[in-house]
């Protein structure tokens, strides 16, 4: 079942206004519902080379496998939905990859890349994510983030020893507690939840929330929901103005109407017979 009719899928990115390359990668697919965004990190060119190869490889595997399971469906081994299931296989081969090119090239040591991942299915929109680049949902004009970072300012505002205000001021903002390709093992965080007409979602790099304000976000969208390619764009330069001291990436998805799953001809004959 293509969802090209159902959603919307816009993208934009940029270097910044101070790093000299784009380390950021990010690819859309609104026939399966797929969006991946990765932050990469490591030495001259290696983040790049990083987050390169988590979203290329997210992008082709993903598809590759729903020709073979619908993601609506249930594995029964693990009682979790295939999208779920799917993601964590492949984005675990992901984090094999960039370790196993990290450890056998030299110049590539030490690379790595955050990652935000949405799969959309069934009325509903899967999340993983590893790392500090967020997903946030716009709904009925208000903001929210979905996502809660793999960070160490995280776990100082978790554990009260920061306020959010605080940790907007500090200088530690970029230690991720989880990375795609640093260990031989990592673990996406996956959830689902269900959606609405309407709904607008927003995955970002960390050059969009430390250089804009979460309310300057929900203004944007709110104001220029209609034009989301003109909003995508938008929040990218909001965060050029204001420094723009790293690379800057969104993705913006809008469900236009509602997508059930397409249970197949064998389903819909059965049910004659109820």
């Amino acid at each position: 079942m293509s969802l090209d009719a159902s959603i919307q899928m816009v993208k934009a990115t940029h270097t910044g206004m101070v790093r000299s390359h784009n380390e950021d990668s990010i690819t859309t697919d609104a026939e399966i519902g797929l969006a991946v965004l990765a932050d990469g990190m490591g030495g001259y060119n290696a983040g790049e080379v990083a987050s390169g190869i988590a979203t290329a490889l997210i992008s082709s595997e993903t598809r590759e496998a729903m020709v073979r399971h619908a993601p609506h469906e249930i594995d029964r081994a693990s009682g979790a939905t295939m999208a779920t299931k799917l993601l964590r296989d492949i984005i675990s081969k992901a984090n094999t990859s960039i370790y196993q090119s990290a450890n056998s090239q030299p110049q590539y040591a030490g690379m790595g890349t955050t990652l935000v991942v949405t799969l959309l299915c069934d009325n509903q929109i899967t999340i993983a994510h590893i790392g500090d680049s967020r997903c946030y949902r716009f709904r009925g004009e208000k903001l929210e983030q979905v996502t809660r970072d793999h960070s160490l300012l995280q776990e100082q505002i978790d554990s009260g020893l920061l306020t959010k205000e605080a940790a907007r001021r500090s200088q530690n903002k970029n230690l991720v507690t989880r990375a795609l390709g640093i260990e031989p093992q990592v673990e996406a965080e996956i959830h689902a939840y269900p959606v609405q007409n309407g709904d607008v979602f927003l995955l970002c790099s960390d050059g969009l929330n430390d250089m804009v304000e979460d309310e300057d976000i929900e203004m944007t969208l709110g104001a220029l929901g209609a034009n989301l390619q003109l909003a995508a764009e938008q929040l990218v330069q909001m965060a050029n103005d204001n420094g723009g001291r790293d690379n800057v990436s969104v993705i913006l998805i809008k469900v236009k109407k509602e997508f059930p799953a397409d249970d197949g001809w064998m389903t819909k004959f059965l049910g004659w017979f109820k």
